[in-house]
């Protein structure tokens, strides 16, 4: 935690120093969707954009103390949480500052739509020829191989001189579309490719809430696994909180009232609140509404009696900003999930795989940061492709395999939510696959019977597929992290590189920084093996699916757990770091029962679980009981 103004601006510098390209991009990259972009030239000097202008924190050491002193039970700041208007006044830019800014963009003819509550974002409209005038953003047109067109500065851009000490990144000026990828995975995508049975949808029988049934699980069952029906015993059904998801996708409201009322949940029939940010995300299977949809079901099951705000925003660089900054500038979630991210490295400007900026990642710690200030606490999805996170944009073996790991959930503000294999006889075309005991999830463990059954050109077959976890080489490991056992540096001899397969020429694109003391993730696992995995109700996916998983269930269930922690404790809980990892931390006091549960097996396809912390699984899982006696 503690990030250091000084600190962060030479960890940016000595990122980019450390980023060492090749003078030719892979013509053919599958990129984030499809081949390398077409360029089509200049982009009308006329054409018309808003951006989302993103603006610096002041005074960020204060604010890391007092978010440390909000969730320290020995300071007399514990669980003082500010309002919005208090955390603008004390680190937000001045109004002064900010109309500096707006005089700044009204100079250059371009126009000020609105400025965020919190004061961190101005919404701006403007032409191409105002913003190349303003920020130096030559913009071009491009099509993707969809054939959609969108724009993106030829280079970059760049904040004047006189502006830097208030602009922290123009997010915006780059317009593509699907740039983050959902965190779901299902069994029948792997099992029709060979000729396994598609896994049957099972319902609750009788009153039940649970089905017990490995890929038809329910909420009910997440409830069984984690402790959280003594917390129902005790009346704790998250009456007076307010669950918050963030997602880059529209959604069927009427998909979530049909789940939990087929399994058996009583809930409020206006409980929902949609907001639509910059517009809101598209409504299709295509677009990742189902990922939305169990997202809501998921949170909102564990927690029937909490409402809710669902913030969706377009899948672009400015939607992915704007729906965070908008959710905690509104403040009222008392708890904040998101499904949806992207490899931590793909935030380097690497010519022919990215355009991103380290200031993405800046701009996402800022509001989440924000976020711990006000208690709002926030979940992330680790990822679905084990340890080598970039295999989600880059399939192996176009591209060569690198341990790297997902971005917004590396932020040390967010907790990352892992994945798992619960205990099952997973039933396959040729025999049982027997898992004995919770496990990382990582689907190598089907290794021996795809070998046995299929030989060994089979072995690995499902590479990558698993929990993501691993080490972040821009955030720099946390205080709560320090002197935790198993915490890893990045590892040795992680070279990108792309090989044409046309050719077989090869590329050199990246070197991962080795021997990095970085940020460790995840924090927190849950069942997210599809092949032990869940129910869904999504319209735009045909109705019910089960076999559903990802670490898109855990950070959910995360969030509707920690809201029935919420509301046991009476009070938002903030950042939630400092009481899962048991007072490991040099400044934090040890919780002898910090309620969560060690998993010593399985790995994520490198990472492997064992005593104590490991980049696979994490801390491991949770009692939400015992968290609950936990929390002073």
């Amino acid at each position: 935690m503690s990030i250091r103004k000084h600190r962060l601006n030479t960890l940016m510098q000595a990122a980019a120093c450390a980023l060492i390209l090749s003078t030719t991009a892979p013509a053919a990259f599958a990129g984030r969707s499809g081949a390398a972009p077409q360029d089509l030239g200049a982009t009308a000097a006329d054409a018309a954009q808003t951006v989302s202008i993103v603006l610096k924190l002041r005074h960020a050491d204060d604010l890391d103390a007092y978010i440390k002193a909000t969730v320290d039970p020995d300071s007399p700041l514990y669980h003082r949480f500010l309002s919005v208007e208090q955390f603008r006044a004390a680190f937000a830019p001045s109004r002064d500052e900010i109309r500096r800014v707006t005089a700044f963009l009204a100079a250059n003819g371009i126009a000020v739509n609105e400025v965020y509550p919190n004061g961190l974002i101005i919404k701006a409209t403007g032409t191409a020829a105002q913003f190349t005038q303003a920020f130096q953003a030559i913009m071009h047109d491009y099509r993707d191989s969809d054939g959609k067109t969108f724009r993106r500065p030829a280079h970059g851009h760049k904040v004047p001189r006189d502006m830097d000490d208030v602009i922290l990144y123009v997010a915006g000026l780059n317009t593509q579309s699907s740039q983050f990828k959902p965190h779901s995975t299902q069994a029948r995508a792997k099992a029709a490719g060979l000729g396994d049975a598609q896994p049957a949808v099972v319902l609750p029988a009788g009153n039940g809430t649970a089905t017990g049934v490995p890929g038809s699980f329910t909420t009910g069952d997440v409830a069984n696994m984690y402790g959280v029906n003594p917390l129902y015993a005790r009346g704790i059904t998250g009456k007076g909180k307010t669950i918050g998801i963030a997602t880059l996708a529209n959604f069927y409201p009427s998909d979530a009232y049909t789940y939990w009322g087929a399994i058996g949940l009583n809930v409020s029939p206006t409980r929902i609140t949609q907001v639509h940010v910059d517009g809101g995300g598209d409504l299709s299977a295509n677009a990742g509404s189902g990922e939305t949809t169990l997202d809501v079901q998921q949170s909102g099951g564990l927690a029937p009696d909490a409402k809710m705000v669902v913030y969706d925003a377009p899948n672009t660089e400015a939607g992915f900003i704007d729906v965070f900054y908008k959710a905690v500038a509104d403040n009222t979630v008392d708890t904040l999930s998101v499904s949806w991210g992207s490899p931590e490295i793909l935030n380097y400007d690497i010519p022919g795989i990215s355009s991103e900026s380290l200031g993405v990642m800046v701009a996402y710690h800022q509001v989440f940061a924000e976020a711990a200030a006000q208690g709002i606490s926030t979940f992330a999805s680790a990822g679905d492709d084990g340890a080598y996170d970039t295999n989600s944009v880059a399939p192996y073996p176009t591209f060569s395999k690198i341990l790297t790991v997902d971005s917004p959930a590396s932020d040390p503000y967010v907790i990352a939510a892992g994945g798992t294999t619960i205990p099952a006889d997973i039933q396959r075309k040729y025999g049982v696959v027997h898992v004995p005991t919770e496990q990382v999830w990582g689907w190598d463990y089907f290794n021996p019977y795809l070998i046995a059954n299929y030989g060994n050109a089979f072995k690995d077959y499902y590479f990558s597929v698993g929990g993501g976890g691993g080490v972040s080489v821009f955030w720099p490991q946390p205080d709560y992290q320090k002197n935790t056992r198993g915490v890893r540096r990045s590892e040795p001899n992680q070279v990108w590189t792309y090989t044409d397969p046309s050719t077989g020429v090869q590329t050199y694109l990246y070197t991962v920084p080795a021997n990095v003391k970085g940020r460790n993730l995840p924090d927190i696992s849950l069942n997210s093996d599809p092949y032990t995995g869940y129910l869904v109700y999504s319209t735009t996916d045909g109705g019910w699916i089960a076999g559903y998983g990802g670490t898109s269930f855990a950070s959910p269930q995360l969030n509707g757990i920690f809201t029935l922690i919420s509301q046991a404790k009476s009070s938002r809980l903030g950042l939630l770091h400092p009481m899962l990892y048991g007072g490991r931390g040099e400044d934090w006091r040890r919780l002898s029962k910090p309620g969560t549960l060690d998993i010593t097996a399985g790995d994520n396809w490198f990472y492997g679980g064992v005593k104590g912390y490991e980049p696979g699984a994490g801390l491991g899982t949770i009692d939400a009981s015992a968290l609950v006696q936990a929390i002073r």
